[in-house]
């Protein structure tokens, strides 16, 4: 699957960790992106196509949410489906997220298979 994904979090473990449920997925290694926060995120969709972007919240420089919320104001990002994964789980949180702009949220600690059933129908549409 040659779909473009850009996976953004301040963890390289939990970077590798959502890659390979990716590459389980069927996206190819050469599709996925890292960036190690919001700024780095940002400079990268200015000067790529991404089909999904997968972001933490809690990161240096810019947060997810931020982040978020610059992305939808761009053109090329505006529609792009967005999975915020995060600790931050309050309701308050989720729905500061959604209305942002994401277009699905996940609460570390999660398993593989929860992100898979949560990524795979995004995949398909895509």
């Amino acid at each position: 699957m040659n779909k473009k994904v850009l996976v953004v979090d301040d963890s390289s473990t939990m970077r590798k960790i959502i890659k390979n449920v990716l590459i389980e997925l069927g996206i190819y290694d050469e599709f996925i992106t890292e960036a190690v926060d919001g700024v780095d995120a940002l400079g990268k969709v200015k000067s790529n196509n991404f089909d999904l972007i997968l972001t933490d919240w809690n990161m240096p420089k810019m947060n997810g949410l931020t982040l978020v919320q610059n992305l939808r104001q761009l053109p090329k990002s505006e529609h792009t489906p967005i999975v915020m994964i995060t600790t931050e789980g309050c309701r308050e949180e989720v729905v500061s997220a959604l209305k942002s702009g994401v277009n699905n949220y996940i609460v570390k600690p999660f398993n593989a298979e929860v992100l898979r059933n949560k990524l795979e129908p995004m995949l398909n549409k895509i």
